[in-house]
């Protein structure tokens, strides 16, 4: 029950929150569970471990659940969906990190996200993971503006954006905006998904199409090693008390935390079909999807 569990974790936090952390697949097990200290603001979960998200979320599963359904999309258009096992999600993660290192990313470059709801996003987000690059998903509803903060304050070395979105049967202009976002930026690279027929200027030696990097790509890609404390990703503030602030989730202990909310919070059981309908550009997308 909840109280017991509260107790738990008020009696012996440090036994609690080994427990929880067992649920995730470890390359070496943490020597400190939990450091803090108000002082001087710093608090640092399972210091010593290594482990990496994107192979927690799929590799993991291969053995047992490799032709289960691991992501299902359904698309602005009723009549529009698709889905993947947890087999060919692995194999697409796989190769378009194998894209962004041929495209000079490596561990702790940051990447941009500015995309539709389309399954290109997760899969970005977790080919992100899969090499310890730090990935920042942008609303697609935003600005060019918008973006173009986010760009400059992560110091984004890869844009990734689709030639358009659709929302409620209208097009979004993604590229269009990217395109003015990424003026005087340090942006090297954009990756672009053609999720529609609508035409997008492409800049030579900077934009490439997802489809045509992807095209004879390795699914060879092993996971990288990444420390408990390393970034895992910086998702920014709504902005409505001020300037937006990025905010810097790290690995071990967020990975834990979603991982335990996601099956007491919504408890979920083997099995079960889980639907969010958040966006991945807020936190609760970003965690549940």
């Amino acid at each position: 029950t909840y109280l017991k569990m509260y107790q738990e974790s008020v009696d012996d936090p440090k036994a609690f929150w080994d427990k929880q952390a067992e649920r995730l697949d470890w390359f070496k097990k943490w020597d400190n569970t939990l450091d803090w200290d108000f002082n001087d603001a710093h608090i640092r979960w399972y210091e010593g471990g290594k482990l990496n998200v994107s192979y927690n979320c799929l590799d993991r599963h291969l053995e047992r659940r490799a032709d289960q359904e691991a992501l299902i999309w359904e698309s602005d258009d009723p009549n529009v969906d698709r889905t993947f096992t947890y087999k060919e999600l692995h194999a697409e993660v796989s190769k378009f990190a194998n894209v962004m290192k041929n495209r000079g990313i490596k561990k702790g470059d940051r990447v941009m996200i500015y995309m539709p709801m389309i399954p290109e996003l997760a899969i970005a987000c977790l080919a992100c993971t899969r090499i310890g690059a730090v990935h920042s998903v942008v609303f697609g509803g935003f600005s060019a503006e918008a973006l173009k903060n986010r760009i400059l304050d992560c110091e984004g070395k890869m844009l990734i954006t689709a030639n358009a979105g659709i929302r409620g049967g209208k097009s979004v202009p993604l590229k269009q905006n990217a395109d003015a976002a990424m003026e005087g930026t340090g942006t090297e690279s954009c990756i672009v998904v053609k999720h529609t027929d609508d035409d997008c200027k492409m800049q030579s030696e900077r934009d490439y199409y997802w489809h045509e990097e992807m095209a004879g790509v390795s699914a060879d890609c092993p996971a990288e090693e990444m420390d408990a404390e390393d970034p895992l990703f910086i998702l920014y503030t709504s902005g409505s008390t001020g300037k937006p602030k990025g905010v810097l989730h790290t690995t071990a202990g967020y990975l834990v935390y979603t991982s335990l909310t996601h099956q007491y919070v919504f408890d979920y059981h083997d099995g079960d079909i889980y639907w969010c309908t958040a966006d991945i550009g807020w936190v609760t997308g970003h965690s549940y999807i």
